[in-house]
Order: structure tokens, then sequence, then C-alpha cells
């Protein structure tokens, strides 16, 4: 790289997560991975490279093995320094890929053979929603569903915090919520299952809870939790019982303790 104001360098230095999103518009736009690790998950899963920014010493180094899989690839490189000045950042493991993003599935496609997925209620911040990818698909959960306010599992931090499992368990965005979305998870043979501190609440090792042949776990968002008329909707209020005083767990925590008690073990 000697020239900054290059074209082909603007998806890494000039345009932001939302103008990336909307790059192709109407069809899917692009999305940055970050780690040769994230962007090794995403090529064994599919996803089209457009180009590559490395740092120079990485090229015969951890990015050697991802660069060989793509021939025909543009890739852009300079020393660290250079490229610090150029995204603004140090690059994790000093590597980026610019991949287009795929069509999403629908609420129907990926909850048809499931038996256990997560929901994702308004979770904003996309480094508790890349721990919590990454725990539904340590955990064994079949898929996760999001709203439309959550962070979008693609966005940088949430693709390398999940270790580049957001490549590997199925996703997508629910229709309207509470009503809509709720009501396609009772027309799939789901029952819901709120993750909510409350005086109706059931332990999460509940027998009967954790007998559900098709189950939906809800988490809330970071301040607030679960809607009052999420939890309303919902046929259990669960908690995770606690010590020592401490009222609850971040959802990224709680997600993972969530996800193991209430996994399917027959799988």
């Amino acid at each position: 790289i000697t020239d900054f104001s290059a074209p082909e360098l603007d998806i890494y230095a000039r345009l932001n997560e939302n103008q990336l999103f909307r790059y192709y518009e109407p069809e899917p736009g692009l999305f940055i991975a970050e780690s040769p690790k994230v962007i090794e998950r995403a090529l064994n899963a599919g996803y089209e490279p457009i180009s590559f920014l490395v740092e120079k010493k990485h090229i015969e180094g951890e990015a050697k093995d991802v660069l060989a899989r793509c021939s025909g690839i543009p890739v852009y490189t300079a020393e660290s320094d250079i490229l610090t000045q150029l995204t603004g950042f140090q690059l994790t493991r000093g590597m980026l890929c610019a991949m287009k993003r795929p069509k999403l599935p629908t609420v129907e496609e990926i909850c048809k053979n499931a038996s256990r997925i997560a929901v994702l209620e308004d979770v904003v911040n996309p480094t508790n929603v890349g721990a919590i990818m990454r725990s539904a698909a340590a955990l064994n959960m079949d898929a996760v569903l999001l709203t439309k306010p959550c962070s979008d599992p693609l966005y940088r931090r949430a693709a390398r915090v999940s270790m580049g499992t957001v490549f590997q368990i199925p996703w997508t965005f629910t229709g309207a919520w509470p009503e809509e979305g709720m009501q396609q998870l009772k027309n799939l043979g789901f029952k819901t299952a709120a993750m909510a501190l409350s005086d109706n609440s059931v332990s999460i090792d509940d027998p009967g809870l954790m007998a559900e042949e098709k189950l939906a776990i809800l988490m809330g968002s970071e301040g607030d939790g679960l809607t009052e008329q999420t939890i309303a909707s919902c046929d259990y209020t669960v908690k995770i019982p606690m010590y020592h005083g401490v009222d609850s767990l971040n959802v990224a925590a709680a997600s993972a303790v969530a996800f193991w008690q209430l996994r399917n073990k027959g799988e």
C-alpha cells in the first residue's frame, strides 16, 4: 500500500459497518472478518472473499494457509504502523478480509429440525452477541434467533469474539417482536423459556423444563433483561440460582449456564 486514498481500501478504512451492510443494496452487502481463524471458518462455511488486508510479516506467517486457498483474490499489504494508521486500530493477527454477506435463512428454515434454540431480545453489545454465539455453538444449541435491535453477528467485533462460530451455527433475525416472533415459535412447536428473575420463576434444573422436546431459551438485553410482554408470553420463567448476594449474571455468562443445563442431552 502506497496510496491511502485508493478506492479499493475504502471498505477497510472509510466505510462503517452500516455502509458495508448496504454496499450492494438491495442485495446483501459486505462484512469484514478479522484474524486467520475467523476467516478460515468463514471460508469453510462457504463465504466468498472479496479482498484481504494483511500485515506484511504475516504473508508468509499466520495468513499463508488462508491466502493459499484464495487464488486470484486481491491482497493489500503494508507494515504494521501503516495498517494501524489506515484502519485506526491494530489488526488481530494482522489480517482482515472483506466478504460477501449471504442471504439470511428464514426462521422456519433454521428451526425446522431444531430441538433447542436461543432467542436474543435486544442484545446490542457486539461482544455479548459474539460470546453468546460461541456458547450456543459449543453447548449444542441448534440455532440462534435475534430481534432486529440486536447487534449483527457479522459485525467485526462480534464475529471475532465468537472465534468464527457465527459461521458454524445457523442464525437469523426474527420478524416483528414479540407478537409475530413469539407466534412463529409456537407454530413451530416450541415451548418458550424466559431467563428472568421473578417470583414465579422455576429453577433452571426443573425436570419438566429440561424434558421439553422443543425449547426456545430467551435472553434479554444487557440493562433491562427481557420485556414484561415477552416474559408474560412465555411458557416458563427461569432463573439461575445465585449466591453471595449476587443478583444476576452478564447475559453472555448466563447464556453459557443456560445452554449447558438445557441442551439436548440426547445428541
